[in-house]
Parts: structure tokens; C-alpha cells; sequence
């Protein structure tokens, strides 16, 4: 049932959700009563509301500044659907924040992902999930984090192409690691942890390609 409720839209309850999820094979009195603080903070916040904003967010540019890719990733473009329709009416904005809990889970010591994708000012996707890896840094998990939130935003753009609806050049993405931002978002710098490279390549390379 709670699932189902952020599902409908209560993602403020998203991330309690998820950790008691991990639980559902064999759950024990302690999560039930967890489970029962969630339905009262529901009961007593039941006039909650989602407000979907139409309007563009007047992002500063020089906080996204622009280099030149084509030394690391020469060909480097976003796949798009060939047979897509043509584009029509007033073009949206792809606005993504993501976000890590190093070592969050007490027991596996798994980092716990967070991230919610805005088109304009409407709030479209949430996702709340435990990572598949165990990250020995606060920097490898928020790349693995922001690896998903690219995954996430080219499935959504491409879906948006498919439905006529036209999208700015590039998605706004957001991450509170400096070091995640520097190796990203730097065509010179250098990987020092090797375990991370897949998303550290994937992460650049949808820079060059201008998706975000």
C-alpha cells in the first residue's frame, strides 16, 4: 500500500519506504511499528499537495560552462529516435538533482541513491533505491548516483521526443560532490579510483554529448 502511495505521488515518504522495503521477506515487530509511523505521519499530513509549475527555471549559465569535448569523446551524440515527430509547441526544461548516503545502510554499509528529475518546475520522476555496489568513498557514490541520473534523463527525453514535445539543449544537473562536478564536468581531469570508471565514463560522455 505504501509502494502504491509514492507511487501516486507522496514522495516524501519515498525514502522510508524504500529502507522498509529491504525488510520485506522477514520482517520483524520493529518494522512493523515503523511501518504504522509511516501511515500516521500520512494521517495527519493527508492535505499534502504537488504542485506542477509550468514555468522555466532562469538558471545562472555561467554556473554550466561549456568545453570542448571532441580531444576524449570525438563522436559522442545522443541517440534519437529516427522516426520521431516533429516537435511542436513551446520547448521544456530537464531539471535533475541526485544525491548519495555514503555507507548509509548500517549492515552492508550500501549507499542509498536519491533523485528527482523536473520538467520545467513539475516534478515527473522520483527514485529512491540502495545501490548494487558498496562504494569505499563518498565520491564513488555519488558518481554511481549521478551515473543513474543520466540513464534516467536520456530515457525521459527520449520519451518526450517521441510524444512531440521539444526539449532545450541540454538537461541541468545537479550534484552536492565537488570532486563528482570537477571530474565530470573537466575534460582534463584524471580518474584516480579505477573501480569507478564505468560511470565515470558514462557521466563525461554525456557531457560531450551534450545531454546535461
Amino acid at each position: 500500500m505504501l509502494r502504491w502511495t509514492v507511487e501516486l505521488g507522496r514522495i516524501d515518504i519515498h525514502l522510508a519506504v524504500t529502507l522498509l522495503s529491504s525488510y520485506m521477506m522477514q520482517p520483524r515487530e520493529g518494522h512493523l511499528i515503523e511501518v504504522l509511523r509511516i501511515f500516521s505521519y500520512l494521517k495527519y499530513n493527508a492535505n499534502s499537495t504537488m504542485i506542477f509549475d509550468h514555468l522555466p527555471v532562469n538558471w545562472e549559465e555561467e554556473a554550466f560552462p561549456k568545453h570542448d569535448w571532441s580531444t576524449f569523446y570525438a563522436d559522442a551524440k545522443e541517440e534519437l529516435p529516427p522516426n520521431m515527430p516533429e516537435a511542436r509547441g513551446n520547448p521544456v526544461q530537464i531539471n535533475c538533482f541526485t544525491d548519495a548516503d555514503h555507507a548509509g545502510n548500517r549492515i552492508t554499509r550500501r549507499s542509498h541513491t536519491g533523485i528527482i528529475i523536473f520538467v520545467n518546475r513539475a516534478p515527473v520522476i522520483w527514485y529512491s533505491k540502495a545501490q548494487n555496489t558498496i562504494e569505499s568513498s563518498t565520491f564513488g557514490s555519488e558518481f554511481v548516483a549521478t551515473r543513474i541520473a543520466i540513464e534516467l534523463v536520456i530515457a525521459l527525453h527520449y520519451k518526450l521526443c517521441m510524444f512531440g514535445v521539444p526539449v532545450e539543449e541540454a538537461t541541468n544537473l545537479f550534484v552536492d560532490n565537488q570532486s563528482v562536478v570537477l571530474n565530470a564536468a573537466t575534460p582534463t581531469s584524471v580518474l584516480k579510483k579505477k573501480h569507478n570508471a564505468i560511470a565515470y565514463h558514462t557521466v563525461r560522455e554525456a557531457m560531450a554529448a551534450n545531454i546535461v
